[in-house]
């Protein structure tokens, strides 16, 4: 989880990707530093039933289908694993998830049946009643106020999503709204909308005070605090490509738009380092079935949550 500031439309784009955070849920998963696997497997399958489906799997079907997986995360087909085609496939183990999460969504939020989702209907399931906040005049109590900004952001966002103008969104606009990272025709409104939060003077560019936010330091310290120092870093050397001193409109996607590949390298080495017996950096299918337990309780299997999911283990996909 990153400290420090946060924009808005990133908790926007963070609606329904709520995965394990950092704080208490790194210290439940890493306690005293060593990696705790029960805690993946419980995180992810979460409710009992899913918990008691994973372990009335037969050892036999669960080699059978975890040999299929191993087969369509091997992309070169040279009977290994690298570092790469792991971190690819939970990448794309991530999106297949969040994409059918927000199909789940969808039904809940459609209340009529009739195959969109209004504004209204949005406003229902979200708040309990439908929400009209006025577009310009701003509110006394500065909590109702930013959530009337947040709102209204999320309103221009719906907004956006409609392409064909209609009273709702079909599902895949429906998408777009909530994944607005993963659609094409999203990308320019996420930028602008980045743009309007912070970049105060309007030159189109985000500098490092306007990227830090509010933030002043204390006069009577000699340094800056930890916070600040990493995220000075992280602009100058994650996002801050060209090293001019400031984020571009393409720059700046790649900081306010959620991205797994961090997470997912991390995940791939730490596999590879846990289950590499011969030290050559790579995984065998061996190698994999001899630490069947740790592989079905990491990302690359999505806590085993795959063996249960025919999109990954048929040879369709």
């Amino acid at each position: 989880m990153r400290l420090g500031p946060r924009p808005v439309v990133l908790v926007l784009l963070l609606l329904c990707a709520a995965v394990a955070g950092a704080g208490k849920a790194e210290e439940l998963h890493y306690p005293q530093g060593e990696h705790r696997a029960d805690y993946d497997r419980e995180a992810l399958l979460g409710v009992q039933e899913d918990v008691d489906e994973y372990v009335k799997l037969g050892h036999e079907e669960q080699q059978k289908r975890l040999q299929s997986i191993i087969k369509k995360i091997d992309s070169d087909s040279d009977g290994f694993l690298t570092e790469s085609e792991l971190s690819q496939w939970i990448q794309m183990s991530f999106k297949h998830y969040a994409m059918q999460e927000a199909k789940q969504q969808f039904v809940e939020y459609d209340k009529n049946n009739d195959g969109t989702v209004t504004w209204d209907e949005y406003n229902i399931q979200m708040y309990d009643r439908v929400i009209d906040f006025d577009e310009i005049t701003a509110l006394d109590d500065a909590e109702e106020e930013s959530f009337r900004q947040l709102h209204l952001k999320d309103k221009k966002r719906f907004e956006r999503a409609n392409q064909d103008s209609g009273p709702g969104l079909s599902l895949e606009e429906f998408i777009a709204f909530e994944h607005p990272e993963e659609v094409d025709y999203m990308t320019e409104f996420v930028i602008q909308e980045a743009l309007e939060e912070h970049d105060k003077n309007g030159d189109g560019y985000v500098s490092l005070e306007e990227f830090l936010g509010d933030y002043r330091r204390d006069p009577t310290a000699n340094e800056d605090p930890e916070w600040i120092l990493v995220e000075k870093d992280r602009f100058v050397n994650d996002y801050d490509k060209d090293n001019d001193g400031r984020l571009d409109p393409q720059e700046l996607l790649s900081w306010v738009v959620p991205n797994n590949q961090g997470i997912a390298q991390e995940e791939a080495l730490h596999l590879i380092d846990e289950m590499d017996l011969n030290g050559d950096k790579k995984l065998s299918k061996e190698e994999i079935l001899e630490n069947q337990d740790l592989f079905l309780t990491s990302e690359a299997t999505d806590y085993g949550r795959q063996l249960h999911d025919d999109y990954f283990y048929h040879d369709e996909l």
